[in-house]
């Protein structure tokens, strides 16, 4: 079964916490899709994954940037994995019915929103009553990751 990791985000925002975990995903050889809420959205973190920090590259595509193949990271709206990735990100709310078809999820979630919170309650309730290995990561004070409870 698939390990999936909830990430509750509360000192980093988004934009710098993913390409954080990008970062360990890719320095393990591994490839990961991204699974956003909106075109807008994928447009939006493809800019933002090439400038987020000068001195990092993360290796990304999206529709319209060749083939999937090529890309270590692949950010999308659809439940696709035209890059062969074992690691599944979450991001934006969503949640995918294919998550068995990788070897790790992780599922990031704004801590500050409770609308959110609560829907990731509802998303860990499900992916542990589906028999998924269920682990929950919070942000410490300087906003690494603490395993909490």
């Amino acid at each position: 079964m698939t390990e999936v990791a909830f990430y509750h985000l509360t000192r980093k925002p988004l934009e710098r916490a993913m390409p954080e975990l990008l970062e360990k995903v890719v320095e393990r050889d591994l490839r990961c899709v991204v699974l956003t809420g909106s075109a807008e959205r994928v447009s939006t973190l493809n800019d933002h994954l090439w400038t987020w920090d000068k001195g990092s590259f993360l290796p990304h595509g999206a529709k319209g940037d060749g083939e999937p193949s090529d890309h270590p990271i692949w950010l999308t709206t659809e439940e696709e994995n035209p890059n062969g990735a074992t690691v599944l990100m979450l991001i934006d709310g969503c949640d995918a019915a294919y998550k068995d078809g990788f070897d790790r999820c992780l599922d990031m979630f704004n801590g500050l929103d409770e609308e959110a919170v609560a829907a990731a309650r509802d998303r860990f309730r499900a992916a542990r009553d589906a028999g998924h290995t269920v682990t929950y990561w919070k942000q410490n004070e300087r906003g690494g990751w603490e395993k909490g409870a």
